[in-house]
């Protein structure tokens, strides 16, 4: 399984949470989208790529799709994560309102309750579940995810069998690629967080 994070959108330049806000990619995040579509392009021969509901995902998606005559599926098991009352807020605006669950989110973030949203253990059972089922769907084949950087991070943590009070110790950079195998229900990690075809 090959896991990409989306390109950059104005949202990641300038920290907002972004959760399931559609924002669209930026000139440099199409850029990068293209840059690792011709990686993977070099380097795999994917027969399936899947993409969160979310155009920055999909358009992300769509440029890896472009070099293999492949359709992009849109699987919602991919969105991020709902950030419910956070959502389109800096870090500064959340931390004036809700100081104490937002020092959780960054010193315990497993222990997080972000006002009607979604916990890091509500989305590592919706991400490894589909994660599981394309497992099955594709075994001995090669896929491709595109995701967003809470999502990619909770599957990454789940193939290296740690916790989610671990997810600040990952990084997910903007169109980064993550390589990992599954046989028999076990993970082996490949490759975390490779960027050098942005360089």
């Amino acid at each position: 399984m090959i896991l990409v994070r989306h390109g950059e959108t104005e949202w990641n330049r300038v920290e907002r949470f972004r959760g399931r806000a559609d924002v669209p990619l930026n000139g440099t995040g199409l850029a990068q989208a293209k840059a690792m579509a011709r990686r993977v392009a070099a380097e795999w021969r994917p027969v399936a790529i899947y993409s969160s509901p979310l155009t920055r995902a999909v358009k992300t998606a769509e440029a890896v799709a472009w070099h293999f005559d492949l359709r992009v599926e849109v699987n919602s098991g991919l969105i991020d994560i709902d950030y419910g009352e956070w959502q389109g807020l800096t870090p500064d605006e959340v931390r004036e309102r809700w100081p104490k669950i937002v020092d959780a989110w960054y010193n315990a973030p497993h222990t997080a309750q972000i006002p009607n949203g979604e916990t890091l253990d509500d989305l590592r059972v919706r991400a490894m579940s589909t994660v599981n089922e394309m497992a099955k769907r594709h075994k001995g084949q090669t896929i491709v995810l595109v995701g967003h950087t809470v999502i990619n991070r909770i599957i990454l943590l789940a193939v290296l069998g740690l916790g989610n009070d671990r997810f600040w110790r990952l990084r997910q950079d903007t169109c980064a690629i993550n390589v990992f195998e599954v046989e028999g229900g076990v993970f082996t990690l490949v490759s975390l967080n490779d960027k050098y075809h942005l360089r």
